[in-house]
């Protein structure tokens, strides 16, 4: 896998929106950050774009990714939000320039579109961390953003979390790929796909029926995407809904059934998704996951 370089002081972002619109005053906050950092920001041409719930059209999203991973400025493409609509751009963009200067591209959700292709086919790690949208409006620094930064410069990001009552003990090493659970389902079976073979696979959703994350999760034992693998990383299950003839298990309680007869180590409630404390993990990379009885951690 190729490691893009590192940020430094004085080094410009790009900061873009693949998916839903957004608004100035909801980004304003990072830009603060970033600027404090001592990173020059360079906004995307069409990032204030409408078009429906788009930041735009699809060519006009696609044209501002394009353009920040052609020009050897960027040292770092970060995605202003998720949503929906990154992979409707995935046809549209050349990513031949990128590959001859590798650059981070950092988001999560939605984004999970981004992160699979640039894992599967172009073989680049990238960052699934927090986005600006994300970042608190007073343009404080909570750990998720710190996490971000030092993941950004380079640093080693060591992780203690406490155990969870549905966690399988055991110790993994191996590649991390992953994010968005209804995004890998919404790929499963094209060029887009991701292996999940003797990796650590991430797992998190927002906003989703409980029968539908059951049937997501089919879809991955099914296609065979949960046998082989090193670890499984339960991220957010955030505001999961449920119909009026309730499902009858929670999203944990589904994963949980859903692995029950592999054996490898398993981690739920770890601090990714669409949570607070969303902290910043390098996909592509090789980490080691350590799960007690007591306690979980994680190497990036």
């Amino acid at each position: 896998m190729i490691t893009p370089a590192f940020l430094k002081k004085g080094d410009k972002i790009g900061i873009i929106a693949p998916a839903r619109k957004i608004y100035q005053d909801e980004i304003e906050a990072s830009i603060t950050v970033f600027e404090r950092w001592g990173l020059e920001v360079e906004l995307g041409k069409n990032i204030f774009e409408q078009d429906r719930q788009f930041a735009g059209t699809d060519e006009q999203r696609a044209a501002d990714l394009q353009y920040m991973m052609d020009n050897p400025e960027i040292k770092a493409i970060v995605c202003v939000r998720g949503g929906y609509g990154t992979v409707k751009t995935l046809k549209l963009l050349d990513f031949s320039t990128f590959l001859k200067n590798p650059k981070w591209l950092v988001g999560y959700s939605d984004i999970t579109a981004l992160h699979a292709h640039l894992n599967q086919n172009l073989k680049v790690k990238s960052i699934h961390g927090t986005m600006p949208f994300n970042f608190p409006k007073d343009a404080s620094e909570n750990e998720a953003v710190l996490t971000l930064k030092r993941t950004l410069w380079g640093e080693q990001n060591i992780y203690e979390i406490e155990a969870h009552e549905f966690n399988r003990t055991g110790k993994a090493r191996g590649e991390l790929i992953g994010g968005n659970l209804s995004v890998l389902y919404s790929i499963a079976g094209t060029k887009y796909d991701i292996d999940t073979t003797n990796k650590i696979l991430i797992l998190e959703d927002l906003d989703e029926y409980l029968y539908h994350i059951d049937r997501m999760m089919m879809n991955l034992k099914y296609s065979g995407k949960l046998n082989y693998l090193k670890g499984l990383i339960v991220g957010g299950m955030t505001d999961m809904k449920d119909n009026q003839i309730s499902f009858g298990k929670s999203a944990y309680e589904i994963i949980r059934d859903a692995t029950a007869e592999y054996n490898y180590p398993v981690c739920y409630n770890f601090p990714v998704g669409h949570i607070k404390n969303n902290y910043s993990l390098i996909l592509g990379s090789g980490v080691e996951l350590e799960i007690s009885r007591g306690k979980v951690i994680f190497k990036n």
